[in-house]
């Protein structure tokens, strides 16, 4: 097929597709999705080799958000049964990432519902950032706390943040449909904020909020603009008692051409499978490691995810590797252009989701950077689930989060 030659192509040079290209990607059909796959797992060969990044979430803040996103079960109005709790204390904090990094996950990212942080709030996150390196060496740590100030980005990165996650979720003409509370400038400033501050910027998308293959691109495509290192791609689960929990829209076949149109239009960049993967993808998951090099271990904010031991069985018998603490995920000259640090903002990046306070739980649950509650939940019910008709809604894979973080009971990593 010419237009995945020509993209591949280009993927491999690191040139922006057109917006016709990334389109003609969204509308490929069933039949040519193998070959879309091949294609797309190229570009994500030639940049990150068969490496697969694990990342693991702790919800440090849970639930009671004073913002409407639609997709967010922590958003206000939400009837959704999650856990709601204050925040942890740094030591639970540090317990809780110890599971995800005994696993495997070389980034621990750091979520906590709200509008955004106040200066009290920077200093207890900066407590527990230092809490986690103290106690695991060489670990990156992401924060996603939601708009931020002046100065709070610079106070995370002396504290020792590694990234900052805010998403962008959807397009910008679409944006007010989805939230009332915060504006879609609103997340781009605080993508901006954390990228001046020298903070590695992590910002992505929510697919199956309802939304046109036109908006997706442009969602896409802006988040290259941006140039985050980083980008969660979430897909949406419908959690009850939130407004979009009628929206199940996606197939494992549309969530396979979702990712492989943002491997072409964002090459080098750690593009990581977040929330809703267990619910959406479901068997097709290993299929999505050819595209994508970066995933959630465990569970999400407010939801389950798979099991963590199939997590690592997936990559295994999928032909992938765990990436080792010491590897450096970025290719070189992203890498290189941060100073070789975990991030970097290199000429051809691309761009996380939630409500207005972490800027990425996709189903209010979200993830930092994926989605939970929302999006990611799945899992408790890994492969038991009885098969459905195609198109039907899987809700007998939406589990909500009733073990780590918040709890007495041991976390699944």
């Amino acid at each position: 097929m010419d237009l995945l030659n020509t993209l591949v192509d280009k993927g491999l040079r690191r040139e922006l597709p057109t917006r016709e290209e990334a389109l003609a990607v969204l509308a490929t059909s069933d039949d040519d999705l193998l070959d879309v796959v091949a294609a797309a797992g190229k570009v994500r060969r030639k940049w990150f080799g068969r490496r697969v990044k694990l990342n693991y979430l702790v919800n440090l803040k849970s639930g009671l958000c004073p913002e409407d996103c639609s997709y967010c079960s922590q958003r206000l109005g939400s009837t959704a049964g999650i856990l709601k709790y204050t925040w942890l204390k740094p030591d639970e904090a540090s317990q809780a990432a110890a599971a995800g990094l005994a696993g495997g996950a070389k980034r621990v990212c750091l979520v906590a519902s709200g509008r955004g942080p106040t200066d009290r709030d920077v200093d207890r996150v900066s407590e527990t950032i230092k809490a986690i390196k103290d106690g695991n060496e060489g670990v990156e740590v992401c924060a996603c706390l939601g708009l931020l100030s002046d100065g709070q980005a610079e106070r995370l990165r002396e504290a020792g943040a590694d990234a900052y996650n805010h998403n962008l979720n959807t397009s910008e003409s679409t944006y007010g449909d989805i939230t009332t509370t915060h504006t879609y400038a609103d997340r781009v400033d605080t993508v901006n904020k954390a990228h001046a501050a020298g903070l590695s910027a992590c910002s992505g998308l929510i697919a199956g909020m309802g939304e046109s293959d036109e908006d997706l691109v442009d969602v896409v495509y802006a988040l290259r603009e941006l140039d985050p290192d980083s980008v969660p791609v979430n897909f949406l689960i419908p959690f009850e008692g939130t407004p979009l929990a009628k929206e199940w829209n996606l197939t494992p076949q549309r969530c396979l051409r979702i990712l492989a149109m943002v491997r072409f239009v964002c090459p080098d960049v750690e593009v990581r499978i977040a929330g809703g993967r267990e619910v959406h993808l479901r068997t097709l998951q290993p299929l999505a490691l050819h595209l994508a090099n970066s995933i959630f271990l465990g569970d999400y904010l407010t939801s389950e995810g798979q099991a963590g031991k199939a997590d690592l069985e997936m990559i295994a018998d999928a032909g992938f590797e765990v990436e080792g603490a010491g590897e450096v995920t970025l290719p070189e000259h992203r890498a290189n252009a941060a100073g070789g640090g975990c991030g970097s903002h290199g000429s051809a990046g691309c761009g996380s989701h939630e409500s207005a306070g972490c800027g990425s739980h996709a189903d209010g649950g979200g993830v930092c950077g994926t989605a939970a509650s929302a999006p990611g939940a799945a899992a408790s019910t890994s492969g038991t689930a009885a098969s459905a008709p195609a198109g039907e809604p899987r809700t007998d894979l939406v589990a909500v989060r009733r073990r780590g973080a918040g709890t007495d009971l041991a976390p699944n990593a």
